[in-house]
């Protein structure tokens, strides 16, 4: 599996999982339309494109280009592509009928359409066999050893510190932990933490 550089934005969970059979790359949901009333989840977005850039991939119905429209307003300066799935008739397997324009939205798109979508959108393809080492990347373990995970407080933490780097205070710990490792190096997010709750506890 060939992974791409760019954040990958689709519209739901369903997109994210058929995007995640074909490429590794982090991709992110606009969860619909709720994403236009998220400064927060916007925020991310350029925060992300700054370190990575963003590859729009909705869906080809009406739907799909207006959120894709919308988000390229909010997103007006920020090094955005777009790739485009084919019109191709048909409907999902989960659902009982057709969407009601009839087309297959990116969820119902097989793994080599949307490897091709990408490319045509000048995706930056990156070698699978050469992984990024794992020594320069936060991992789950210096969370945990932070208290950002797994503890009783672990949320609290979590949400404290999110709202110091301006992110999404709904974003997980795996949510955090990507997060994190696309917008610093390890060393980095290790004194932004630590310095976070030093802070807190003098105070």
């Amino acid at each position: 599996m060939r992974r791409v550089k760019e954040v990958i934005v689709v519209e739901g969970r369903y997109d994210k999982s058929a995007v995640a059979q074909a490429v590794d790359a982090t991709i992110i949901e606009t969860s619909g339309v709720r994403i236009l009333s998220d400064g927060e989840k916007i925020a991310l977005l350029r925060k992300l494109s700054k370190r990575r850039g963003i590859i729009l991939l909705t869906d080809s119905d009406r739907a799909g280009f207006f959120i894709r429209g919308k988000l390229r307003g909010m997103l007006d300066g920020v090094d955005v592509k777009h790739a485009y799935i084919p019109d191709l008739p048909g409907k999902e397997r989960r659902k009982q009928s057709p969407s009601k324009e009839g087309k297959l939205g990116v969820e119902g798109m097989r793994p080599e359409i949307i490897v091709e979508a990408l490319k045509r959108a000048g995706a930056t393809f990156e070698d699978a066999k050469a992984p990024p080492s794992s020594a320069g990347r936060l991992s789950k373990a210096d969370l945990y050893e932070a208290g950002l995970s797994g503890g009783a407080d672990s949320a609290k933490k979590r949400r404290e510190l999110l709202k110091r780097l301006d992110l999404p205070e709904r974003l997980t710990s795996n949510g955090l932990l990507e997060v994190l490792n696309i917008l610093y190096a390890r060393e980095d997010s290790i004194k932004i933490i630590s310095d976070c709750f030093s802070v807190q506890k003098v105070l």
